[in-house]
């Protein structure tokens, strides 16, 4: 007997019930707090995972705008290049079609004519010349421009098409 007070056996189940009540409240406090703190860390690390995302979502979408303009400058280019290009081949076709046709002008019928065309465009040019010179087998074409003209007609063998 502690000091004179004795519980009975109903007193101390009432007793037990409170404090098991509020042992049990104090537990479901501690939950409930536990419960929040984990909500609150978890939305948390939603928001930075979710931030996370985003800029490297933003990073990711950069790095492909660069890369299309990296890709579209070097297809411009390429196409800028094959133009370069065929241009070239295109000039080089012209200019061998042109000194093909230039060869073939002394076999032509129409060379005689051409030639002293050529030789009259020259002289007036001129002003006072006291010579027409041409290749060696035009000579035969420009002898009678030349006694009209009162020139000396002389052979340059390094002149092929023209005076």
């Amino acid at each position: 007997m502690w000091g004179g007070a004795f519980f009975q056996g109903g007193q101390m189940s009432k007793l037990e019930a409170i404090l098991s009540q509020e042992v049990e409240a104090e537990i479901q406090a501690v939950l409930q707090e536990a419960k929040a703190k984990a909500e609150a860390l978890r939305s948390e690390a939603k928001v930075k995972a979710e931030g996370l995302l985003s800029a490297r979502k933003r990073a990711l979408e950069a790095g492909l705008q660069a890369a299309i303009r990296r890709a579209e400058s070097a297809g411009e280019l390429l196409l800028a290049t094959a133009r370069t290009e065929a241009k070239g081949e295109v000039l080089s076709q012209v200019k061998a079609k042109v000194e093909e046709a230039l060869r073939a002008l002394p076999d032509s019928p129409d060379w005689p004519q051409v030639l002293r065309k050529l030789a009259e465009e020259a002289l007036a040019a001129l002003g006072e010349p006291e010579a027409l010179a041409s290749h060696p087998d035009n000579l035969p074409h420009l002898e009678g421009l030349a006694r009209e003209r009162g020139l000396e007609l002389r052979a340059d063998p390094a002149l092929r098409l023209g005076v």
